[in-house]
């Protein structure tokens, strides 16, 4: 095998090869791909997928001067490969390396912080103006995949940069091979006669020609116009483009790197917005990554040679869960529809597509629609469940606010992956939701202790009359036994440990490690009290006052942002109730992003593991004891 991937430390030593050599170069990257996803995780599929592009992206243009705005941002790692990363390249998604996306802070050849899908073409609108308004000279391209073509704010770009004319290119990669018979010569030939600049001139040129003709030449170039036009939409699959104002190219070969290059040499220095199609298949150069592109997308650890996932121990995830507590209440009620936005494996919706697809909906990326879609299905009478990560219903926060909340419709929302998620970092942890939600009017908001409270709640937002938003985190549950579903009294919290000294009152999955924190206290001779908020919206006041009288100070605790959570719930609770004098101290996530890294390592940075939490609770609990503490008061906090 070829050696050039070690010699390569940026894309000036890319541009070093000759084209001949670069499809021995891309094999070297893919094995490299393979070799290190394999042991940490990760986005494999689509970087498998887009070699050939990225290596003639930094062939033909110069980074990081010329600017990539990579869509969703996963597709990135070869990005990072060619541009001084691959000494790290295994440190990708662990903590403290490498971020599995793009990111500003990591690289001068990263320009957009991504995580979301459908935000490439409005950044690099925005590059490029800021390059017009500053006189500079330099290309932008966006890279967006057809599933993030499915975003409404990428249609939003796409006509904002058509209606500006100002020069940029947009590479459209398709794999999902619908069009893969249109890949060619003829194709090929035909894209780049029609939009390559001597036919540009030409076309330019007959025109002024044409409009020259006394009295009768501004008609005759009305009709070559259409003419042209028509010609267009008979050999060319990209007539909504044109029309949106971009002119349009392909579809071409993403994995043949000549043709990649020298079409993208073609089209660097033209006028106007540019369209570029390419067609490419997920997971290339990997056989069970071609043929089950869905399955190996997002791939934990695994067996290169046996092509298999190694197998995980431990107790059914939350997502298996709720998939079968969907399932099993949508036996009893027709009425049950489930949906979700471009992530029917990851929120558990495949399975329950397959026990009833006629209910089942996979909006794509269009968090936007899928909410208000929802809504009208519950006006329609259904009862409609939205599974949505955390990270993307922020997405639809108008819809939820507009299309559900102030109607007061029978929304349920799902919010997989609430809290800390780990490896994908700050676009994707589940941070704000509590606060984002509370708020509005008509909105219930709850999270769940373990897998099987996560059955109660899902079946009491349903039968709610009303929205309802439902929070649980990624990974395995407790291993609890599982109850028959029962409907949950709304606004109504658990005392799950009684105390004298120090209430903890945990929201979510926070109410395990509370617990064991309880327990090493007791041994030293502090009686700790734990409750189980379960409800942020509307919360349960009297419980909350009942500990606030009973305890000498109390502890929130939440795996989410402290500002607007649960503890600020607590806060406002209690200035509600006129408690005045009980010490309270909040745990969570302060005012900062939470980067990339094993939730394990994350937590214990955090204090939000059970030894974080026990220190915390410990020490302050001590200086209300002795009388030093000298903390805010509840009022004060609030106030």
């Amino acid at each position: 095998m070829s050696d050039f991937l070690s010699q390569i430390n940026g894309p000036q030593d890319l541009k070093k090869l000759d084209i001949d050599q670069l499809p021995d170069l891309a094999e070297e990257i893919r094995n490299r791909l393979l070799e290190t996803i394999s042991k940490t995780g990760g986005h494999l599929g689509s970087n498998l997928g887009i070699v050939e592009i990225t290596m003639a992206l930094h062939y033909v243009f110069d980074s990081p001067k010329d600017k990539f705005v990579w869509d969703v941002g996963h597709q990135s790692y070869v990005h990072k490969i060619l541009t001084g990363r691959n000494d790290r390249f295994e440190t990708v998604r662990q903590y403290e390396g490498l971020c599995g996306f793009t990111r500003r802070e990591e690289s001068e050849h990263d320009h957009w912080n991504c995580g979301h899908g459908g935000t490439s073409i409005s950044g690099a609108v925005g590059f490029a103006i800021g390059r017009d308004l500053k006189k500079e000279d330099n290309s932008v391209v966006a890279i967006i995949g057809d599933g993030s073509l499915t975003a409404g704010m990428a249609f939003e770009g796409l006509n904002h940069v058509g209606h500006l004319k100002t020069d940029m290119i947009v590479i459209l990669n398709d794999n999902e091979m619908a069009i893969a018979a249109n890949v060619g010569g003829l194709s090929t030939h035909l894209s780049q006669i029609m939009t390559g600049q001597v036919m540009t001139k030409f076309k330019k040129e007959i025109d002024q020609m044409l409009l020259s003709i006394p009295g009768i030449g501004k008609d005759i170039s009305h009709y070559a116009h259409k003419l042209d036009e028509a010609v267009t939409g008979m050999f060319i699959p990209g007539r909504l483009f044109e029309d949106l104002g971009f002119r349009y190219i392909g579809p071409v070969d993403g994995h043949n790197s000549r043709e990649m290059i020298e079409t993208l040499e073609t089209i660097k220095d033209l006028k106007g917005p540019t369209l570029l199609h390419v067609v490419t298949q997920k997971g290339k150069g990997y056989q069970v990554a071609e043929e089950s592109a869905d399955v190996w997308h997002g791939a934990s650890p695994f067996d290169i040679q046996k092509g298999e996932f190694h197998k995980k121990s431990g107790n059914a995830n939350y997502t298996s869960v709720f998939a079968q507590a969907l399932i099993d209440l949508a036996k009893e009620d027709e009425k049950i529809v489930g949906l979700t936005a471009a992530m029917p494996d990851g929120t558990g919706i495949t399975k329950f597509g397959k026990e009833f697809p006629e209910r089942t909906f996979d909006v794509g990326m269009a968090e936007q629609h899928g909410v208000a879609f929802a809504g009208a299905l519950s006006i329609e009478g259904m009862r409609p469940v939205a599974a949505i990560y955390s990270t993307f219903l922020q997405r639809a926060y108008d819809q939820v606010v507009h299309e559900v909340c102030l109607m007061n419709l029978d929304v349920t929302f799902c919010m997989d992956r609430a809290g800390i998620v780990g490896e994908d970092g700050a676009t994707h942890q589940g941070m704000y939701d509590i606060a984002y939600l509370r708020t509005l009017p008509n909105m219930v908001v709850m999270a769940c202790k373990d897998e099987n409270e996560l059955r109660h709640m899902l079946k009491t937002a349903i039968y709610h009359p009303g929205p309802a938003a439902l929070r649980y985190p990624r990974g395995a549950g407790l291993g609890v036994p599982m109850e028959e579903m029962q409907i949950l009294e709304i606004g109504k919290g658990e005392t799950v440990r009684e105390g004298t000294d120090v209430a903890i009152l945990a929201y979510g999955h926070m109410v395990a490690p509370s617990v064991e924190v309880a327990e090493k206290l007791e041994q030293e001779g502090v009686s700790v009290a734990v409750v189980n908020g379960r409800f942020a919206k509307p919360v349960d006041s009297e419980l909350i006052v009942k500990m606030a009288n009973q305890c000498k100070c109390l502890v929130t605790v939440e795996e989410h942002a402290l500002d607007g959570g649960w503890g600020s719930a607590v806060l406002e609770t209690l200035q509600e109730n006129k408690v005045l004098n009980c010490p309270v101290e909040r745990i969570g996530v302060g005012d900062f992003p939470v980067h990339h890294g094993s939730p394990k390592l994350i937590r214990r940075d955090l204090k939000l593991d059970v030894d974080g939490v026990y220190d915390t609770v410990k020490t302050f609990y001590q200086s209300v004891a002795d009388g030093s503490y000298s903390g805010s008061s509840a009022v004060k906090l609030v106030g």
